[in-house]
């Protein structure tokens, strides 16, 4: 299957609206009341949209392993309903539900039997619904699909941020409903208070979990990260990574290579993002065992850095690793070695990386001036969007299409072949089927 971003975007839309449609039916029976779920104003639950996505762009070429799609949809599907609950933790500062009563649970964020479920409904959609919708999708003329989507996805974005960030906002200086009601009730000025009310009722009704208004570690005196404070975990952690990767491919293969992710400078976007998003979800976590941090990182990081391999082959055309010689591998975007050292990572990391970094910033903290961090934002934002670009370019040019506009054109003048398999020497292009 061929996926591009129109198609995608369908999938996105009708299982973020079947999602809202299932949850709603099911907690309308249970509760006998109807229960509108779902964190944005509109009929939609995005975790099951971004899901699907996920796994059709990671896992589509499991199809002929059904057994190993099942497990993949299922580990996937489990990470991502653990890390929504955490991260809406963290936006709302309550927890939206809790499996705590049920059997092999995971801190009440997921059980077994719920991702059993997932697993089943993800296999599903992989092997026989995304064809159905990508038949459906061709059945519509280009002219009228395109700006469907469009419009659909840029309305679901404004919806799911608007009201992430009004109900986040309110939430943190009311965090119970009728002191909401009675602050908006004094005073109203709009639009945006008047779709805090009504998502924050709707949350209410929908997941009692959220209404009991429990105590979390947000809420019991823990620091929360400031966005400076995520850029420069992501910069410090890219630039360890790429160290450490070419340390490793040093002492393994005996040659120096590149293991950068970006045109300019030693930084690797994958480390990056993996250290920032680990430290977000394990720092009220610090005092579990090792093995817990271990199996946390393992299963999280075979998880995602199998996705991470799926997106950039969809987006680039290349493949950057690959691990079929390795034995345990899975499509050779992982191998089991390779995921135990995710998970030492997270023990070395948490244990020793984080404390020493963040003491390190806190000392630099009053001599890091607003202007400094803001540039370091700049030159990454644009040193990403420039090898994205780059790399994008150097897909095509090697297929044989030539420079369309003067922006190709500087791309093919200062990013020439030579330049980027010096900066990429492991990737591999990948022939397209047809």
């Amino acid at each position: 299957m061929e996926y591009d971003f129109y198609t995608l975007g369908v999938l996105y839309l009708v299982y973020s609206f079947a999602g809202w449609v299932g949850e709603t039916v099911v907690a309308t029976v249970r509760g006998k009341h109807f229960a509108n779920r779902g964190a944005a104003a509109g009929p939609f639950c995005f975790v099951y949209g971004s899901t699907a996505v996920l796994l059709a762009v990671g896992f589509t070429d499991l199809r002929s392993n059904p057994v190993y799609l099942f497990f993949a949809c299922t580990l996937a599907s489990t990470v991502m309903e653990w890390l929504t609950a955490k991260l809406l933790e963290r936006l709302h500062r309550r927890k939206w539900w809790d499996y705590s009563g049920k059997r092999f649970n995971l801190n009440g964020y997921v059980c077994l039997q719920y991702s059993l479920l997932w697993g089943v409904l993800g296999t599903a959609s992989v092997l026989w619904l995304n064809g159905l919708l990508l038949r459906l999708c061709q059945a519509i003329p280009s002219w009228l699909l395109h700006p469907l989507v469009w419009a659909a996805v840029i309305v679901a974005a404004l919806d799911q941020i608007g009201s992430a960030v009004l109900v986040g906002h309110y939430a943190a200086k009311h965090p119970v409903l009728e002191q909401l009601n009675q602050r908006l009730g004094e005073s109203s000025d709009g639009l945006r208070r008047r779709i805090a009310l009504y998502v924050e009722k709707r949350i209410q009704r929908a997941y009692p979990a959220a209404a009991r208004q429990e105590p979390t570690i947000a809420q019991n005196g823990e620091t929360p990260l400031s966005a400076a404070d995520l850029l420069w975990l992501f910069v410090v952690g890219a630039f360890l990574g790429d160290l450490v990767e070419t340390v490793f491919c040093r002492l393994t293969a005996g040659v120096w290579m590149s293991r950068s992710s970006l045109v300019w400078g030693p930084f690797s976007v994958v480390w990056g993002l993996a250290l920032a998003l680990t430290t977000v979800l394990l720092r009220q976590n610090q005092d579990k065992s090792d093995r817990y941090l271990f199996v946390f990182g393992t299963v999280m990081g075979g998880v995602y850095e199998y996705v991470c391999s799926a997106v950039t082959e969809l987006l680039f055309g290349t493949v950057f690793w690959d691990y079929s010689k390795f034995k345990f591998n899975l499509g050779g975007r992982i191998n089991l070695l390779y995921c135990f050292f995710w998970g030492m990572a997270a023990v070395v990391w948490m244990r020793y990386g984080y404390p020493v970094v963040m003491k390190c910033m806190t000392r630099l903290r009053s001599r890091v001036r607003p202007w400094m961090t803001v540039l370091l934002a700049v030159f990454m934002a644009v040193n990403m969007v420039t090898s994205s670009l780059a790399l994008a370019r150097y897909d095509a040019r090697t297929s044989g299409v030539p420079a369309a506009n003067a922006v190709e054109t500087y791309l093919d003048a200062h990013f020439d072949n030579a330049r980027m398999e010096r900066i990429y020497p492991n990737a591999k292009k990948v022939e397209k089927a047809g």
